[in-house]
């Protein structure tokens, strides 16, 4: 297929090898939009986004409004690039239906599910959350509504027992890139039809908090070990240990009976810390006290004795 002049739309990690790609396979990337540099770390300093430093370092022009939905002029400039298409992975700005029109092919847009399952924000650890046996990553062309556009593409994956959040983030973030270079020779010559969406099989991923990251111990030892898998790298299950935070970084379920109530420690030593919950054991096994850095479930009970204490 010949090179397409493409602009790319993304901001965090997950959108870097599908912009690495496009650059990869010879498509001209006429420009590349990020949201602005936001404040990070203890010094509070401006920072760029890992989609804006991956466009600099091979010499791409870029544009970071704040808004695409309220300035015009910020529309036409984008509509002045003249783009055969917009390619779109984890943006975090509306695009309003303008934009979806300004290129010659429209927008497609790079999703971490396979759709109709987890639309919206957290797509990647809803599924870790739910016990998903499958995830994958959808081509899908972008409309008005939120990920409810037809999808030209779709890429499957397993669900290992031991996913986390991150390690699912990591893998389609790749898969993405794969299925995006894929799909688009179709989608520029019009052989790949995109196929509709089953509205009424939709589930909706919201955005993730730091307050559902909090342990429920009186839940059953399974959720709470996908709770904690889930949440890694971000928010971190956590729980309370004599008033101070704890998270819980690696744990895994036990179908042990217990008589003891949610929460107690009935067992610590080398393999771990376990915990009872509302249904079987919780063992934990890499934990990090407040103010320190993650350990060993060993370690940390080298500094003190857990038998029968309560967490939460």
């Amino acid at each position: 297929m010949r090179a397409l002049r493409i602009i790319f739309a993304g901001t965090p990690d997950f959108a870097c090898p599908s912009l690495a790609a496009l650059i990869a396979a010879g498509h001209q990337v006429v420009g590349v939009y990020t949201q602005p540099d936001r404040p990070a770390g203890r010094g509070r300093k401006l920072q760029a986004s890992p989609v804006k430093q991956l466009a600099l370092d091979h010499g791409l022009a870029v544009y970071q409004p704040q808004s695409l939905k309220r300035d015009a002029e910020a529309r036409a400039e984008l509509a002045a690039l003249e783009a055969d298409l917009m390619v779109v992975v984890a943006y975090g700005l509306l695009l309003p239906q303008a934009v979806l029109d300004a290129p010659r092919l429209g927008c497609v847009n790079v999703h971490a599910s396979l759709l109709p399952r987890w639309r919206g924000a957290a797509p990647i650890q809803r599924a870790v959350l739910a016990g998903d046996t499958t995830s994958g990553v959808c081509i899908m062309q972008m409309e008005a509504g939120l990920d409810t556009g037809p999808v030209y593409h779709r890429l499957e994956t397993a669900v290992a027992a031991d996913e986390t959040g991150g390690s699912l983030h990591d893998r389609l973030a790749e898969l993405g890139a794969q299925a995006l270079l894929e799909a688009l020779p179709g989608i520029a010559d019009g052989s790949r039809t995109p196929a509709p969406q089953d509205d009424a099989a939709a589930t909706y991923a919201h955005k993730l908090t730091k307050d559902e990251a909090q342990i429920d111990w009186s839940a059953p030892a399974a959720a709470i070990e996908r709770q904690v898998r889930a949440f890694d790298p971000w928010p971190v299950a956590h729980t309370r240990l004599d008033g101070e935070p704890l998270r819980i970084w690696a744990a895994h379920a036990l179908s042990t009976p217990t008589t003891d109530g949610p929460g107690r420690v009935v067992g610590a030593d080398k393999h771990g810390i376990r915990v009872a919950t509302g249904d079987g054991l919780l063992c934990l096994t890499r934990l990090q006290p407040s103010g320190k850095r993650p350990m060993e479930a060993a370690a940390f009970i080298n500094a003190r004795d857990l038998e029968g204490v309560l967490l939460g």
